[in-house]
């Protein structure tokens, strides 16, 4: 009798990979990754084998750590959301270059509808950018089935794989059939070690290999699996469906589809049966979750007559999460009666904690902030940007990981004070490191806060890389001693806050606060431990 667990989509994943025989997952905690890293650090074969399971500084970091342990023949997965793909993004596509030696898989989590992030970018163009071949799982069950098929890609190619999840998989559960782990490869080295060096000669042989592959990749992908063509009655319309989309289509149709249907969740896209699923049906309908990947791709494949419908022709939402319903009306069938969100759920606008200490770093700051006719705060991503909503009304840009300090820094150089940078302890790690440099480095006239809450509290309060280390690495980095002020933000110590922040806009050169209170969330997580101790 199989073994069977309630799985969320990523832990389902996760378990996949431990199965696979993982030796080390490398992350950096994004929303909606966060829960495949924190699987495989709670779970007994992680801990019976030593399973490298603790968080990385940022994306790149942890694709880089990940890419070497891959250098020396075991299996690595790399876990962030879609925006931290871009941080990766240097190591990711040259590691397309460098190929793989122990199986490596790089999992992105993609948030279509921007539940908690700032676009809703597709990273299977990203595989396709760096010539990688991408995974895209339907149900829990090919979450867990796909990593291991996806390790040994990446081993019999000897090149990495990316993995695709989405909002909807990734914290969606069900129940998922499991079997037993397999062993961790053995240390071992590459037997084509030149181009791990990516020197222009060694690169454009590799890179003419890298397209061949590319060719035998796309055969691997028509013979996969994890695509079906699945024949139909009507062939007035073909549907090609992939990921989570796939689901949605088949729940409109329980007792079948009558249409054609072609499942894709392995790319590169497998032309031959778009082009056989195009020559049975008279127009298609593209379904995917995401940006309109397959759709753009469909139509450089087939010959222009034939209509394609799909997000760039309005039958499906160009933005945002597909739905049953969307790809209900795409299908041209009758709507569900349908109900208002009123009815359903009661809109809980967020909001920082009560009790949080980036309140009252923030009451303090825009008090003193608004003492100026023109003060601006860059900010940064993280709990604190909600400093944006009502009642602070706090800060006037977020953009990306890192950009608080150096968009204060552009600001000062134009000629803008007070130019505050505010940035949280884990983002500081993640990327504002280098920002302060340049800062100390030409002199800027910037005071930048570091909200320190001790945790990477925005995910779920993982460990935070600088925890205890902020004032030597703000020293280090040359911040002059005098000029970093740690304070405690409460409301009994306002007016000392205030104080310390008009004493170091007043500084013209690079200063530095750190207000440090834990997160209440945590707090409360740590009081609770330590009482059941």
């Amino acid at each position: 009798m199989p073994k069977r667990e309630l799985l969320l989509g990523d832990e389902a994943l996760a378990l996949g990979a431990l199965h696979a025989g993982l030796s080390g997952v490398f992350a950096y905690p994004g929303t909606p990754s966060t829960e495949i890293t924190e699987y495989i650090q709670g779970h007994p074969l992680a801990a019976e084998r030593n399973v490298h399971r603790t968080w990385s500084s940022n994306e790149k970091t942890a694709m880089e750590e990940a890419l070497g342990m891959s250098f020396v023949g075991k299996r690595a997965m790399v876990c962030m959301k879609h925006v931290g793909l871009n941080v990766a993004a240097d190591a990711f596509v040259n590691s397309g270059m460098t190929g793989a030696h122990g199986g490596l898989v790089v999992v992105v989590a993609d948030d279509p509808s921007m539940h908690s992030s700032q676009n809703e970018q597709d990273s299977r163009f990203y595989g396709q950018f760096a010539l990688i071949p991408t995974f895209e799982p339907s149900t829990q069950q090919e979450a867990y089935d796909m990593i291991r098929t996806a390790f040994d890609l990446s081993e019999k190619y000897q090149i990495p794989v990316l993995m695709r999840m989405t909002t909807r998989m990734a914290h969606s559960r069900a129940v998922v059939e499991v079997g037993e782990p397999q062993p961790e490869n053995a240390l071992s080295y590459p037997e084509k070690a030149r181009q791990w060096v990516l020197m222009p000669g060694n690169s454009r042989v590799r890179c003419k290999e890298l397209i061949a592959d590319n060719e035998r990749l796309e055969q691997e992908a028509a013979a996969s699996r994890f695509n079906r063509y699945t024949e139909g009655t009507d062939k007035r319309m073909g549907i090609i469906a992939s990921g989570i989309a796939y689901n949605y289509l088949m729940e409109n149709y329980p007792d079948g589809c009558p249409y054609p249907v072609l499942k894709i969740s392995q790319y590169p896209l497998p032309k031959a049966l778009v082009r056989r699923l195009a020559e049975e049906c008279g127009e298609l309908l593209v379904i995917e979750e995401g940006q309109p990947f397959i759709e753009q791709a469909v139509r450089g494949v087939l010959p222009a007559p034939l209509k394609i419908c799909g997000r760039l022709t309005g039958e499906l939402p160009r933005t945002g999460e597909l739905t049953p319903d969307s790809v209900r009306a795409a299908l041209g069938l009758a709507p569900h009666r349908a109900h208002a969100a009123s009815e359903v759920v009661v809109p809980r606008p967020p909001a920082l904690c009560q009790g949080c200490g980036h309140r009252d770093m923030y009451t303090a700051l825009t008090e003193v902030v608004r003492e100026f006719p023109n003060g601006k705060v860059f900010s940064d991503i993280g709990c604190y940007t909600l400093g944006w909503l009502a009642p602070f009304h706090a800060i006037d840009t977020c953009v990306d990981m890192g950009a608080s300090i150096t968009m204060a820094m552009g600001a000062a150089y134009a000629g803008q004070h007070p130019s505050v940078a505010v940035i949280g302890d884990s983002t500081f790690t993640h990327s504002g490191m280098t920002g302060l440099l340049d800062a100390v480095n030409e002199g800027a006239n910037i005071t930048v806060v570091i909200s320190d809450n001790l945790t990477t509290g925005m995910t779920g309060g993982q460990d935070s890389a600088g925890t205890g280390r902020l004032e030597q690495i703000c020293t280090g980095i040359g911040v002059d001693p005098a000029h970093i002020r740690v304070v405690v933000p409460l409301p009994k110590n306002r007016e000392e806050m205030k104080r310390v922040i008009r004493e170091e806009i007043a500084y013209r050169g690079v200063s530095v606060i750190i207000p440090r209170r834990e997160c209440i969330q945590t707090a409360k997580r740590h009081a609770a431990a330590k009482y059941r101790k």
